[in-house]
């Protein structure tokens, strides 16, 4: 059924996706303050390389709006309000929410939009909800290291990058110290979590 962009439902879940989205970075780069001040860096990269992302999906919908530029557009919405107390609780809240954006919100933006003729705003909805899918992934799977205590240790010999200069460590322990530049065990990464990392 074709729509009038100015009156379809499609231009309003754009602006909620665009004002969920640019929440969402906000919200990672206060987690990332938090990952700082407990000496977690790399926990504190993955929450800004994750709010970069989220930046880029808020300007993909932004872009879908811009025939109305210059107008005000209303909506209403419920966004979530992560206060943790501490960085694991933090990843879980960061986790539900991606899981919520993947499974739900922008599925059904997604199929409201190709319902009203808007195919390309329907790809991006769907494209993106994919994104936060890995992001849900990914937010889980260090939440699950922090949890079992498998964050700088494992039962197997297992890699860790230093995120500072890329010395790669082989063992059961991640370093107190890089033995190269000298930074604190916070700049280790699992090497599994690192995004150069050779196949």
């Amino acid at each position: 059924m074709a729509v009038n962009f100015s009156e379809s439902r499609t231009k309003e879940n754009l602006m909620r996706a665009f004002a969920g989205e640019s929440q969402a970075r906000s919200r990672y780069r206060i987690a990332a303050e938090h990952a700082d001040n407990e000496g977690m860096f790399t926990i504190a990269d993955v929450f800004r390389y994750t709010a970069d992302q989220e930046r880029a999906h808020a300007e993909r919908f932004y872009d879908l709006l811009k025939e109305l530029s210059g107008e005000t557009v209303h909506i209403d919405g419920s966004y979530p309000i992560d206060c943790q107390d501490t960085l694991s609780e933090l990843l879980r809240a960061a986790e539900h929410n991606e899981h919520e954006e993947y499974a739900d919100v922008y599925q059904n933006f997604g199929d409201t939009a190709e319902e009203e003729g808007f195919w390309e705003a329907a790809s991006a909805f769907y494209q993106i909800a994919e994104i936060e899918h890995v992001h849900e992934k990914r937010f889980g799977a260090l939440a699950d290291m922090l949890e079992s205590n498998m964050y700088y240790s494992t039962e197997q010999v297992s890699e860790w990058i230093c995120t500072n200069c890329g010395y790669i460590h082989e063992g059961r322990l991640a370093p107190k110290v890089c033995p190269v530049c000298r930074h604190e065990q916070g700049y280790f990464l699992p090497y599994s979590m690192a995004c150069y990392k050779l196949p």
